[in-house]
C-alpha cells in the first residue's frame, strides 16, 4: 500500500486529527541517507510528523522543522508542503545503540535530552512564522506535543513510530496528531487521554495492517469520526542541476574562475537526497555572466 495521510474531525468538531502511513517515504529517506537503525527511527519520526504538519498548510505554503539536540545524531531537518511532498536528512546518519529498557530503538539517546525544536512556516508572506521550543524528552513525538502546546497554543497529542528490519530497510512507519479545538469538554479530554494511553504503538498498528483511517477510529472511538480528505505522501526533493547551476552563477565570476583554476571543475551534493551534480570547466565557463 502506498503511503498516504488522512484528515478528520470528531466529537462535533471539538477535535481535529491527522494520521499517516509513511513506510515507503521513510524507507526512501533512510536509503538515501544511509542511516543506521536508531538514526532511521529518529529521522523517520521527524519526517512523519513533518508530513502531517504539512497537511495543516494550504496552497504553496511549506514548513521546515529542525530537531537539534545534544546527542550524537546531531541536527535532524525535514521539510514538507500541503501536497504531501516531504524530505529530510540527519547530520550523522551512522548512529545506532542497543535497544532501550523498553525493547525499543533508543531514539532519546541518539537525539539527546537538551536542545531545541524549530519550526519555520513559509506562508507566502513577507516574513516567515518561526517557533522554537526546548526538547523535553528526545523521543520526538513528545517534543512536538510540547511544541504545539507551547508555541502554537494548541493542546495536542503527537505520536510517531518506525520499525527497522535487520537489513536496515523500514518495516513500518506512521504517526498521528490529535488536537483539541476551543470548547472541547473535560469529558472528551479525559476520554482521549485514556485512549491514547491504551493504544498499541503506532508502528505496531501500521505493521499489523491498520490503515490511517482505522488508526484514527481506534483513537477517537465514540467520537463520530468525520473524515475530511486524504492524499498521498512521498519523499520528494527540490534539488536539480538547474538550481545548483543558478547557485554557482550567483557566486560571481571571480569565485567561478577560482573553481576553474584550483579545482578544474565543481561538484555539489544535496543534503536531502544525496544526489551529486558535477560541473566541468566548460560548464563553469558558461555560468559566468
Amino acid at each position: 500500500m502506498s503511503d498516504y495521510l488522512v484528515r478528520a474531525t470528531a466529537f462535533d468538531g471539538a477535535v481535529r486529527a491527522f494520521a499517516v502511513q509513511s513506510t515507503e517515504t521513510v524507507n526512501e529517506a533512510a536509503r538515501r541517507q544511509d542511516t543506521w537503525a536508531t538514526a532511521s527511527a529518529a529521522l523517520g519520526r521527524t519526517i512523519t510528523i513533518s508530513a502531517m504538519m504539512g497537511a495543516m498548510l494550504k496552497g504553496k505554503d511549506q514548513i521546515t522543522v529542525k530537531v537539534e539536540g545534544n546527542g550524537p545524531i546531531g541536527a535532524i531537518v525535514a521539510d514538507s508542503n500541503a501536497n504531501g511532498e516531504v524530505r529530510g536528512y540527519v547530520h550523522n546518519p551512522h548512529v545506532d545503540f542497543d535497544l532501550n529498557d523498553k525493547g525499543k530503538l533508543d531514539v532519546r539517546r541518539a537525539v539527546g535530552t537538551e536542545g531545541f525544536i524549530s519550526v519555520v512556516k513559509d506562508l507566502g508572506l513577507r516574513d516567515n512564522f518561526t517557533g522554537q521550543t526546548p526538547i523535553v524528552s528526545g523521543e520526538i513525538g513528545e517534543d512536538f506535543t510540547y511544541y504545539f502546546a507551547t508555541s502554537e497554543q494548541v493542546p495536542s497529542a503527537v505520536g510517531a513510530g518506525v520499525l527497522v528490519n535487520p537489513d536496515l530497510s523500514i518495516l513500518a512507519a506512521g504517526g498521528f496528531i490529535i488536537q483539541l479545538m476551543p470548547g472541547a469538554s473535560d469529558e472528551t479530554i479525559t476520554l482521549l487521554e485514556e485512549r491514547i494511553q491504551q493504544i498499541p504503538p503506532i508502528s505496531s498498528m501500521i505493521r499489523s495492517g491498520k490503515t490511517p483511517e482505522e488508526i484514527l477510529e481506534t483513537i477517537l472511538e465514540g467520537g463520530n469520526v468525520n473524515f475530511l480528505d486524504s492524499h498521498p505522501i512521498s519523499f520528494s526533493c527540490k534539488c536539480s542541476r538547474e538550481r545548483i547551476a543558478n547557485a554557482i552563477s550567483g557566486l560571481g565570476n571571480e569565485e567561478i574562475q577560482a573553481m576553474i583554476e584550483e579545482d578544474q571543475g565543481a561538484s555539489a551534493t544535496c543534503h536531502f537526497c544525496n544526489e551529486s551534480y558535477e560541473f566541468s570547466v566548460e560548464d563553469l565557463e558558461k555560468l559566468k555572466s
